[in-house]
């Protein structure tokens, strides 16, 4: 089959009133109803296939039911797949090793969704500071950077400055400060003897595939040492081969010291997360201080152990570095023909529609017309992120109608 346009025939049509009449319209997406999947492609309920420019938010950086990762899923599915932290398991010290050795880490603590890694990292770093620093009661802060996205709980939407996920969700939890992304003065000046904690994503993919000046995560560092603060990564969208490194800040040589996962942690079949770090921080934890019913749980150790293997063998790694620097040379080129600015790193890249252009939103229903998925954010921006396993010729096939997209504005 070829890529066709996007359709709203009845069959579509009868899925997404189904949509729209149950469920909370919480999301506005685009009107394509996927059925099937494999690799960087899926196809909808009318046949029609679709290049994924989007993999999940990085969610699918395998790609669509990678054949390691449902050969792991379905072998643990004929055996268990709940225990609850009640009881062992025999998948379960093996994947916290297994991803403890892969990050160069010493304690894993296993979650579900990336909000609750990041909670639960907000959670040990305040427990950290009463215990470890010495913080007074209730006085410890965390300093964040404008723009951020780690998700959307009550606790992370009140230090975001998004007023859309934040409005009308209040009252807020105190106990964050933020300043500037990439501005180490401003965060200089922002932390202090009570500060637990710096939180800050690698590259912020939400607000437009954000990355920061060179240098800065040294700064960064730097100002947690002298201060005595932790510096919590939140690679959850970053990591794991997206940038082309297995996490985002081996560009910059740095180090965290608690790093939040996820995503594709899961390899696009179920919801894993993880907190690793050092047994001095996540170590403060003890019995029934934190906790979840499913984090851990035996389906979801198998699927991360079959994500870590594919990850030791660092291919994924080496196609994003390659294919990501074939991906910015071609977008760089639509820099005058349509594009305003191009960011990113590996096979991640936000382009900023020129002014004047498309919105957002139409330039990704053009795209899906075309038979590439993706998505937009913050207004005018395309958030490109294709699976890691995509061909060089699909890879090509999208940056053209993406080309074609945006010169026709």
């Amino acid at each position: 089959m070829t890529m066709t346009a996007a359709t709203t025939s009845p069959l579509t049509r009868e899925f997404i009133d189904a949509d729209e009449r149950w469920s909370t319209h919480n999301y506005h997406p685009l009107p394509v109803v996927i059925a099937a999947a494999e690799g960087a492609w899926v196809t909808d309920v009318e046949g029609n296939r679709y290049l994924d420019f989007l993999a999940g938010y990085s969610a699918l950086n395998f790609g669509h039911r990678h054949p390691a990762l449902v050969e792991a899923t379905t072998a643990q599915l004929g055996r268990v797949t709940l225990t609850s932290r009640a009881f062992h398991h025999d998948q379960f010290g093996a994947f916290c090793r297994e991803l403890a050795e892969l990050t160069g880490t010493e304690m894993v603590l296993p979650m579900n969704s990336g909000a609750e890694a990041v909670e639960s990292a907000i959670k040990v770093a305040r427990k950290w500071a009463y215990r470890v620093k010495g913080v007074p009661a209730d006085a410890a802060r965390i300093v964040v950077a404008s723009s951020n996205f780690h998700g959307r709980t009550t606790t992370i939407v009140s230090f975001s400055d998004d007023e859309e996920a934040r409005a009308d969700y209040g009252p807020y939890t105190p106990g964050f400060v933020t300043v500037p992304f990439g501005d180490a003065e401003a965060l200089a000046t922002a932390v202090t003897d009570d500060t637990a904690a710096v939180l800050l994503e690698p590259i912020q993919g939400e607000a437009g595939v954000n990355v920061p000046p060179s240098g800065y995560f040294a700064e960064v560092r730097r100002i947690c040492d002298d201060r005595g603060a932790l510096f919590i990564a939140d690679e959850i969208q970053s990591g794991l081969a997206r940038t082309g490194k297995l996490l985002a800040l081996e560009h910059e040589g740095v180090r965290a010291d608690l790093t939040t996962l996820g995503k594709a942690l899961g390899g696009g079949i179920l919801p894993v997360s993880a907190v690793v770090g050092s047994h001095d921080v996540l170590g403060v934890l003890r019995p029934g201080e934190h906790g979840s019913t499913f984090g851990g749980n035996p389906l979801a150790c198998a699927v991360g152990r079959a994500v870590v293997k594919l990850l030791a063998t660092g291919e994924f790694q080496r196609r994003s570095t390659e294919l990501g620097a074939h991906l910015h040379a071609r977008l760089d080129e639509l820099v005058g023909n349509g594009v305003s600015e191009v960011r990113g790193r590996g096979l991640w890249a936000g382009v900023d529609i020129a002014e004047g252009g498309l919105t957002g939103r139409q330039a990704a229903q053009a795209l899906a017309a075309n038979g590439v998925l993706c998505k937009e954010t913050h207004g005018s921006t395309l958030r490109l992120a294709p699976p890691l396993v995509i061909s060089k010729d699909d890879l090509d096939r999208g940056i053209d109608a993406v080309a074609d997209v945006v010169a026709r504005g």
